[in-house]
């Protein structure tokens, strides 16, 4: 099975499929059909297969689990290093402003553990650990509303461009006034 975005089976999950292909085990045992097995795990016949291939070849333990597929480029213990790296900021790591993005801490793994993550596989890092994206609660200081206002009202409708075409549309006209 293949999980999108670099996910897996939580422990919980690992632990409760074990558990159905234990039970698929001791049906096997009693010489249940494939597909009666199936329906009552509510899995699919094709699955059950597979887990009486392995159950004939090397018995039970062959159905047992054998954990994570692989474990994390990142142990608890260089997290907790990263997380006080995180929080000296940005700046003292070379960037020019206070944000911190997934692309950056993905560069400042690489060069402080030389570790190779994806943008993605960051962000299950930090979800993991319990962190979340962070919006910020106020505007910038240097934020000037009279500019703001300005622009809005002269740049952005020159930008926006026109609601109406300037040319007739492709729709046949319905009232003798319309465009």
């Amino acid at each position: 099975m293949r999980y999108a975005q670099g996910g897996g089976l939580t422990d919980e999950r690992r632990s409760f499929r074990e558990k159905l292909r234990m039970e698929a085990a001791a049906r096997f045992a009693l010489g249940d059909e494939n597909p009666v097995i199936a329906h009552d795990l509510r899995v699919s016949v094709r699955s059950v297969q597979r887990w009486r291939r392995a159950w004939s070849q090397d018995g039970p333990r062959a159905l047992a689990s054998r954990g994570p597929a692989s474990l994390p480029l990142l142990s608890d213990e260089l997290f907790a290093v990263l997380e006080r790296e995180l929080a000296k900021g940005p700046v003292a790591h070379g960037w020019p402003d206070q944000t911190w993005t997934l692309s950056r801490i993905k560069t400042l793994i690489g060069r402080r553990f030389h570790k190779s993550y994806t943008v993605q596989g960051v962000a299950a890092l930090l979800k993991r650990h319990g962190w979340s994206c962070q919006v910020p609660a106020r505007r910038a200081i240097e934020r000037d509303e009279n500019l703001v206002a300005g622009w809005v009202k002269e740049t952005w409708p020159s930008v926006e461009g026109p609601w109406r075409r300037s040319t007739p549309g492709s729709s046949p006209r319905t009232r003798p006034d319309s465009r």
